[in-house]
Formats: C-alpha cells, structure tokens, sequence
C-alpha cells in the first residue's frame, strides 16, 4: 500500500499539486487533528528526497512543513526529528511544534519563520545579488559551534549504537537492500543497474561505464566507478567493529536546513529538520554532507543543473577504458570562503582531536571520501534525464564525484588538496 508521503511525492513529480494539497491536508489532519485550510508545496532545487512548504489552517495559523519520503526505503528508515537532543546538546534548533513519527507518515510542522534559507541568500550571493561578507561570518561562527559541541559531545559508543544510527540511511543503506549485503542494491541498482549512461557523444551501459578509468582535466584517478561503490559498502558498513568515536549531531546541516537570521547586529544560522540528528553519529560522518552539499554541489551542476548547462563547458570522450572528461568548473568565492572555513574552523582541529584522544583511524582519509563519493551518486540520480540532468551535466556530476572519491595519480586537484590540508599528520599518504 503505497504511504501518503509516497503519494504526495508522486502527485508532484506528475504536477497534480491539487492532489497532492488534498492529501497532504488529510494527512495533517489525521496526525495532529489540524484543519488544513491551504497548502502550498515551495518546488525547488534543494528539495532531492523531500518535500515542504507553508499550509493554513481553519484558524489562520500558518505552519512550515517539511517530510522526506525515500522509494522503497521506509522500511529501513529509524526515528526522525530529534530536534530536542540537539537542542539538549547545545545547537541552535528551530524546535517543531508537531511531529508524525510513524512510518510513511513522518512530517514535522513549525511555526512559519520569518527567516530565509540560508540555501536561498547563498544563491544570490553566488549571483552577485547579495553581499557574501555577512554569510561567510555567519558559516563561520557556526562552524566554531559545531567543532566545540563535537568535542564536547565526543565519546565511545558501541556497534550496535553505531548500526541504529540514521545517518546510515544517507550512505551505507543507499548501497545495498539488507544490512551485510555484498553485491548492489539499494539506491545504486535502482538507480543505475543495466542503465543506459547518454553523455556527450558517449552511451554506456552502467555496467561497462563504472568500469572505466578517469581522467578529468589531464589528471588521471586511481579508482573506477565500480571500485568506489565497492569500497564504500565495505567501508561506509556500520557495526564492523567494536567501539568507535562518535558525536551528537545533525548530520545533514546542508545550507537548505537552515534558517539565516539576518534581523540581528550579528547574523546566525539555526538548524531545522533534524531527520537524521543521533545521539552516536560516527565522528567521521558528522560533517560529509555539509562539505558536500554547501560547497562541491556548487555552483549550480547539482541543484540547478539547467543553469549548468547553460553557463559551464563540459565534454567528455572514450579512448578505450578511459573516460576523458574537460570541464570548467570551479567554486564561486563564496564557495571557497565556506571551503577555507571548513577546513581550519572544523577538520582540521576536529581530525587533530580524534588523532589526539585516537587511535584515529589509519583509513580516515578513505572513509570521508567514499561518504563524499557518495553524496552526489546517490542523492539523486546522476543519469541523463534523471533529476534535470542533461547529458553535459551527467558528465560533470560523475566527473566531480570521481574526484571526490578517487585519489589522483602524480598530480593533485581541489579535492586531495583539501585532503593534505586537514591532515593532522601533515604529510601526503603513498
């Protein structure tokens, strides 16, 4: 039976917005004994595996919603919304006023915020429209927040902590259909198995694509397609070993989950939609999808690949078993602020105190970056056609997810530069 959430996504994705109101309506009033007078769905680019918007009830009162709602995954989802053990943990959390935990029926409602995205006011800066000098300082201090609740919040937690834990479900649980699974499943065999990947004057089926080599701007990488997948679902596996470090967290902060309170002498950032917040969030994980998603998806080839498209040169050719791919790209200003931030307001010193109260894990650098890996590849689908993707921007996303994944081979890239900047031994592994 398919579940309302289920259905709301489907009614969107045909543009029956009319259905999916009503439904929505029915939902909230069944889950809260609201009466929905109005709906409206806000459709953009930021919203890959959720949906959210603003209804009104009978009363006037006006309520932000937000549920995401993952294809044949809620069977294997856990708790959502556990805003209040971040609040308890010392973030600063937009609090809901009602939550659905129910399986299939997991939406959460806050008093409408006067606030932007701060998804939103970073767009316009990348576009010139904004200035960017406030933003950086607002990611800043939350950046110096973040670092001291980890190490405030830093402890020993176990394998059956670490396999309960949510995040998983935005890595490890993408990658295959049960727990201990050794061969495709998940996300990666919907998405891509016996696929047709169409890039610029190049058709592979998925199969042969993910065995090919790279090299994407004369630099050549050490690691297919297919090897990435298989080393994550080996590494990215919780409970593998006994104890491990881990943190209080939200774990998925991208700039979307976050309100910019620009009414103040300093602006700041407030999380909200803490979905996949826990108690044992694997120390390593804690910050992927926010170096991710706030900084290599930009600009413009993840959220709003049209504009990509538009504006970016890409190409890409078959010489054999090597894929060759050209492409301009780069981070916007803003972009490389957040970038400099991350690394000397949080990796850094963050690996430096895992490495110091250790053993940090000799794998760390491989760890992070199969969970960078697997961000773009299995957020959305990365196929032409799929997600807005053209095959131009197909070809770059696959491009940059290599890049974050693989090693290059005699030479470097924004990526392993990233790498050896946080690395608390201060050398380059062999």
């Amino acid at each position: 039976m398919t579940s309302p959430l289920a259905e709301i996504r489907r009614r969107l994705a045909a543009d029956d917005a009319a259905a999916a109101e009503a439904t929505l309506g029915r939902l909230v009033a069944e889950a809260f004994g609201l009466e929905v007078a109005a709906v409206s769905f806000r459709r953009d680019g930021y919203s890959l595996n959720s949906a959210n918007g603003v209804l009104r009830l009978s009363d006037d009162r006006r309520f932000f919603f937000k549920f995401h709602q993952e294809d044949g995954e809620e069977d294997t989802l856990e708790e959502y919304y556990r805003a209040e053990l971040l609040h308890e943990a010392g973030y600063p959390v937009d609090l809901p006023v009602h939550v659905c935990h129910q399986v299939g029926r997991q939406i959460v409602l806050y008093n409408e915020s006067p606030y932007p995205r701060f998804a939103d006011v970073c767009r316009e800066a990348d576009q010139g429209a904004r200035a960017a000098a406030p933003l950086i300082a607002a990611q800043e201090r939350l950046d110096d927040l973040v670092l001291e609740r980890a190490v405030a919040t830093l402890h020993e937690a176990s394998a059956a902590d670490d396999a309960a834990e949510p995040i998983h479900q935005l890595f490890y649980r993408r990658l295959v259909d049960r727990p201990g699974d050794t061969v495709p499943g998940g996300r990666l065999r919907r998405f891509y198995g016996g696929a047709t990947m169409r890039l610029p004057d190049v058709a592979l089926v998925f199969e042969d694509f993910a065995g090919r080599t790279w090299e994407i701007n004369g630099v050549r990488y050490d690691r297919t397609v297919a090897e990435l997948f298989a080393e994550s679902r080996g590494r990215l596996a919780p409970g593998t070993v006994d104890s491990y470090a881990a943190i209080v967290a939200h774990g998925d902060a991208h700039n979307a989950n976050l309100w910019y309170r620009d009414d103040r002498p300093q602006p700041d950032l407030v999380y909200f939609d803490p979905a996949f917040a826990g108690r044992h969030v694997p120390a390593l994980l804690a910050e992927v999808k926010t170096t991710f998603h706030n900084i290599f998806a930009h600009p413009d080839w993840l959220y709003h690949p049209a504009d990509a498209d538009r504006d970016r040169a890409i190409s890409i050719e078959s010489d054999g078993s090597l894929l060759r791919v050209t492409h301009d790209w780069r981070l916007t200003p803003l972009r490389e602020a957040f970038l400099r931030a991350k690394v000397e307001r949080f990796w850094r010193p963050w690996l430096a105190t895992l490495q110091a109260r250790g053993p940090l894990p000799a794998e760390w650098r491989r760890i992070v970056r199969c969970a960078l890996f697997c961000c773009p590849t299995l957020v959305m689908n990365l196929s032409a056609g799929q997600g807005g993707h053209s095959e131009r921007t197909a070809a770059l996303g696959w491009a940059m997810a290599v890049m974050l994944g693989a090693e290059p081979v005699g030479d470097t890239d924004i990526a392993a530069r990233f790498f050896d900047s946080i690395d608390p031994a201060g050398v380059v592994p062999g």
